[in-house]
């Protein structure tokens, strides 16, 4: 917690510190003299809410179709035990390690011939195959933990496949949808270099760049302006976590017992 919560703290700090107290020797935690002003000079140096529209546009467009593309692929996985089942496991685990240098040029490429670079369709595309493996692994596991013999009694019920999974399967697995579409909207949300690469035109940018155009030609960063929009920039996690994460600790088979 001490690990976590330090630079969040420090950033709160530093985000209400007039640039006085931000070039003192001697720190200290909370601002003596706090202000709004570096909030006010964020805003007006960089296009800070166009910016914040793309991300959240990004992120939930990556999220939402991660999740529907997963969320099938995944009972699959799971369910149906086989050769093509574990070669696409095999797939996911081997998947997640290639870095992104490795795959951005033949990525651009690709989005060069599909007419999709410098768009944020574009950018979604990237970021639901980029998150894909890992959110079929994570599903995979949630619907392993759904015994099946809950599938055979509603199905012993006169229940057909459909029926069942929309009825009995699908509810149980609320808790690791949310988690997973959680996960794959904080990915997102905090993603830069696909950004960087494939986002040209200043008002097509996401967050995490903007935030870069504080920093000098020579490197040296506007503490104050950067804190209060990185500070900005990462409360929307915060909030979705806080609204949710009593969804992802809940018990998966809560009321699950047939009665």
């Amino acid at each position: 917690m001490v690990f976590l919560a330090f630079p969040f703290l420090w950033l709160v700090s530093t985000a209400f510190k007039p640039a006085r107290e931000l070039g003192s020797l001697h720190p200290t935690w909370i601002p003596e003299d706090p202000t709004l002003g570096n909030f006010r000079q964020a805003f007006g140096e960089q296009p800070l809410l166009q910016a914040a529209a793309n991300s959240l546009t990004a992120a939930l467009g990556a999220a939402l179709v991660t999740v529907a593309l997963a969320t099938p692929m995944a009972y699959v996985m799971a369910r149906h035990r086989g050769r093509l089942s574990a070669a696409a496991t095999g797939w996911v685990v081997v998947s997640q390690a290639f870095p992104f240098v490795l795959v951005i040029i033949p990525l651009f490429l690709v989005l060069k011939n599909l007419h999709l670079i410098n768009t944020l369709p574009g950018l979604v595309l990237v970021y639901v195959v980029w998150s894909l493996p890992f959110a079929l692994w994570m599903l995979a596991g949630y619907v392993r933990a759904v015994p099946a013999e809950l599938e055979e009694a509603a199905a012993v019920d006169g229940a057909g496949q459909l029926r069942t999974l929309v009825s009995v399967t699908a509810p149980l697995l609320a808790p690791g949808i949310v988690a997973t579409a959680l996960l794959a909207f904080i990915t997102a949300w905090n993603e830069f270099f696909f950004a960087l690469v494939l986002l040209k035109t200043p008002e097509k940018q996401t967050l995490p760049v903007v935030l870069t155009h504080f920093l000098g030609a020579e490197g040296v960063a506007d503490l104050g302006p950067l804190a209060a929009a990185a500070f900005l920039a990462t409360l929307p996690s915060l909030v979705v976590f806080s609204l949710i994460q009593k969804r992802i600790t809940s018990g998966m088979l809560t009321g699950a017992v047939k009665s």
